[in-house]
């Protein structure tokens, strides 16, 4: 179970490198435009947030990944705590604003926790 919670908790950072890539760099190119449902200027007047959402999602990101590679009991909880971070901040967008977070973000998030939890 362990190998299953590492994976899911890999691509739950992939994830949100994806993410990142197109809230930072993307945004107001064709691949964000059609993420976001954005028309151009919409894109153009929205990308200093989306760039600093793609920062946060990095970060996630980054936790993640430390987790994965950090010695138990470090890893484990490092896992736990940015498993936790992704559900949550995936329900808050969901609720706030775009109800295709919670199943974009908060669910994959919340099953690898579960799965982290369920290895330990």
């Amino acid at each position: 179970m362990k190998t299953t919670a590492e994976v899911l908790v890999g691509l739950v950072a992939a994830l949100h490198v994806y993410i990142m890539v197109m809230e930072m760099f993307l945004w107001e190119r064709k691949p964000g435009r059609e993420l976001s449902g954005f028309d151009a200027e919409m894109a153009r007047a929205t990308a200093p947030l989306a760039a600093n959402q793609g920062l946060y999602n990095g970060f996630l990101a980054a936790g993640l990944v430390w987790g994965l590679i950090a010695a138990d009991p470090t890893g484990h909880r490092v896992q736990v705590f940015f498993t936790v971070c992704v559900t949550v901040a995936g329900v808050y967008g969901g609720i706030t604003a775009n109800r295709r977070i919670l199943l974009a973000q908060a669910l994959p998030g919340a099953v690898a926790l579960a799965a982290v939890l369920i290895a330990a």
